[in-house]
């Protein structure tokens, strides 16, 4: 048995009224396969550019051990040459991950390979994301703190992504006072005896590759999976939906900190009461 997944529609191209019409408007998602082929990014932008570029740059890197108490928000596990980093992606897996990295500002060369597309959107021009990951690294099943819409354009290799929308926050064992599901899913191949909730739940499911586009819309839980070494990079425009606006400024000024002040506190014990009580409202509201 499998995850209830159905494919993310896939479009050749598309004008901004369209995409604003069929996705954006319905909150849907859509993979835009050839938007950026006359971008110098779409020829240029692989490992070897990047290292050719940065080599030099010590990177923050992320893997998938579980969240601790002494972890900072955002904290990475450890850090790396840019250049050697890329070298282990080309030579061995490896779970270590570039999350959330401004590479653009370390790397200015790099945005005069692409423009701003106009979907319609106002997109947050100071903070493009790339996110780096060797083969089958993956992130934990998330959404954004601040509900973005999100315009994911992939390169360099294949990525598997699944998506959620926010009215399955009741069976994915969504941790409280997080952005997280519990950390111990295995999403690729979920375990139902363990998580039996999953069988109620409905997502979408794509692989991108390389100058391909997944547009995810606000709040989206998404769960990435790197078939091969490769890259990402993100561009985001805030969320345009009242409840959810309300939602990341709850996120950013009061969620945030309670987690925080309740780690001081509390320490892990704060950490292992949320993953118990993940299981058990998710398992209340199955009963329902």
């Amino acid at each position: 048995m499998s995850l209830n997944l159905q494919s993310i529609p896939r479009v050749k191209t598309i004008t901004k009224q369209e995409f604003l019409k069929c996705y954006f408007k319905p909150q849907k998602p859509v993979v835009i396969e050839r938007f950026i082929e006359d971008w110098p990014a779409y020829k240029k932008w692989n490992l070897a550019y990047i290292k050719t570029l940065g080599g030099e740059i010590t990177v923050p890197l992320y893997d998938d051990r579980p969240v601790n108490h002494e972890d900072g928000f955002n904290e990475p596990h450890a850090k790396m040459k840019l250049a050697e980093y890329i070298d282990l992606l080309k030579r061995e897996p490896t779970k270590f991950r570039i999350f959330l990295w401004n590479a653009l500002k370390e790397i200015p060369q790099l945005q005069k390979d692409f423009t701003f597309p106009d979907f319609g959107l106002r997109l947050m021009k100071s903070i493009p994301m790339l996110f780096f990951g060797g083969r089958d690294s993956y992130t934990f099943m998330h959404y954004d703190i601040d509900l973005a819409n999100i315009f994911h354009f992939h390169f360099d290799g294949q990525k598997k992504c699944i998506l959620f929308d926010q009215n399955q926050n009741d069976v994915l064992y969504k941790i409280p006072h997080s952005l997280i599901t519990r950390e111990d899913i295995d999403f690729n191949n979920p375990d139902f005896k363990k998580w039996p909730a999953l069988k109620k739940a409905q997502g979408w499911v794509c692989e991108l590759n390389h100058g391909e586009i997944l547009y995810i819309p606000e709040g989206y839980w998404h769960y990435m999976r790197y078939e091969t070494p490769g890259f990402s990079m993100s561009l985001r425009a805030i969320a345009r939906n009242p409840k959810n606006l309300s939602k990341a400024i709850y996120n950013v000024f009061i969620m945030r900190t309670l987690d925080n002040a309740m780690r001081r506190i509390k320490g892990q014990k704060w950490i292992d009461w949320k993953n118990r009580q993940a299981i058990l409202r998710t398992h209340k509201n199955m009963s329902k």
